[in-house]
Protein backbone atom coordinates (compact mmCIF):
# COMPACT_ATOMS: atom_id res chain seq x y z
CA UNK A 1 0.00 0.00 0.00
CA UNK A 2 1.13 3.57 -0.67
CA UNK A 3 0.10 5.86 2.19
CA UNK A 4 1.20 8.74 4.42
CA UNK A 5 3.56 8.38 7.39
CA UNK A 6 3.48 11.29 9.85
CA UNK A 7 6.68 12.99 10.96
CA UNK A 8 7.40 16.33 12.58
CA UNK A 9 6.78 17.78 16.00
CA UNK A 10 3.50 18.12 17.82
CA UNK A 11 1.12 20.39 15.89
CA UNK A 12 3.70 20.64 13.08
CA UNK A 13 2.93 17.67 10.83
CA UNK A 14 5.12 16.70 7.92
CA UNK A 15 4.34 13.57 5.92
CA UNK A 16 6.34 11.10 3.88
CA UNK A 17 4.54 9.16 1.17
CA UNK A 18 5.72 5.59 1.69
CA UNK A 19 5.26 2.12 0.29
CA UNK A 20 4.43 -0.14 3.24
CA UNK A 21 2.67 -3.40 3.95
CA UNK A 22 -1.00 -2.75 4.64
CA UNK A 23 -1.08 -4.32 8.12
CA UNK A 24 1.96 -2.45 9.49
CA UNK A 25 1.68 0.52 11.87
CA UNK A 26 1.33 4.00 10.37
CA UNK A 27 4.95 4.91 11.14
CA UNK A 28 6.29 1.36 10.92
CA UNK A 29 9.18 0.23 8.78
CA UNK A 30 8.44 1.14 5.17
CA UNK A 31 9.73 -0.45 2.00
CA UNK A 32 10.46 2.79 0.15
CA UNK A 33 9.84 6.54 0.47
CA UNK A 34 8.27 7.79 -2.78
CA UNK A 35 7.52 11.40 -1.86
CA UNK A 36 6.88 14.07 0.75
CA UNK A 37 3.93 16.27 1.64
CA UNK A 38 4.07 19.38 3.83
CA UNK A 39 0.61 20.89 4.44
CA UNK A 40 1.99 23.74 6.59
CA UNK A 41 3.44 25.73 3.70
CA UNK A 42 1.23 27.99 1.61
CA UNK A 43 0.54 26.42 -0.85
CA UNK A 44 1.26 22.92 0.41
CA UNK A 45 4.58 21.58 -0.88
CA UNK A 46 4.54 18.17 -2.53
CA UNK A 47 7.42 16.19 -4.00
CA UNK A 48 6.58 12.93 -5.74
CA UNK A 49 8.66 10.28 -7.50
CA UNK A 50 6.05 9.52 -10.17
CA UNK A 51 8.09 6.79 -11.85
CA UNK A 52 8.42 4.86 -8.56
CA UNK A 53 4.73 5.32 -7.76
CA UNK A 54 3.88 3.95 -11.22
CA UNK A 55 6.20 0.99 -10.64
CA UNK A 56 4.65 0.09 -7.28
CA UNK A 57 1.13 0.45 -8.67
CA UNK A 58 2.18 -1.85 -11.50
CA UNK A 59 3.17 -4.58 -9.07
CA UNK A 60 -0.10 -4.30 -7.15
CA UNK A 61 0.27 -1.55 -4.54
CA UNK A 62 -2.91 0.39 -3.80
CA UNK A 63 -3.06 4.09 -3.02
CA UNK A 64 -4.75 5.33 0.14
CA UNK A 65 -7.57 7.79 -0.51
CA UNK A 66 -5.48 10.75 0.66
CA UNK A 67 -2.47 9.80 -1.46
CA UNK A 68 -4.75 9.23 -4.47
CA UNK A 69 -6.03 12.82 -4.10
CA UNK A 70 -2.48 14.19 -3.82
CA UNK A 71 -1.31 12.27 -6.90
CA UNK A 72 -4.35 13.45 -8.87
CA UNK A 73 -3.79 17.07 -7.84
CA UNK A 74 -0.06 17.01 -8.70
CA UNK A 75 0.27 14.87 -11.86
CA UNK A 76 3.61 14.05 -13.48
CA UNK A 77 4.81 16.76 -15.81
CA UNK A 78 5.82 15.78 -19.31
CA UNK A 79 9.54 16.23 -19.99
CA UNK A 80 10.38 19.41 -21.87
CA UNK A 81 10.86 18.92 -25.59
CA UNK A 82 14.27 19.94 -26.92
CA UNK A 83 14.26 23.10 -29.00
CA UNK A 84 15.45 22.60 -32.58
CA UNK A 85 18.27 24.94 -33.53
Amino acid sequence: MIRLARFGARKQPYYRIVVIEKDRARNGRSIEVVGTYNPRTNPASVELKHERIAYWRGVGAQLSTTVAKIVAKFPAQAPAEPVAA
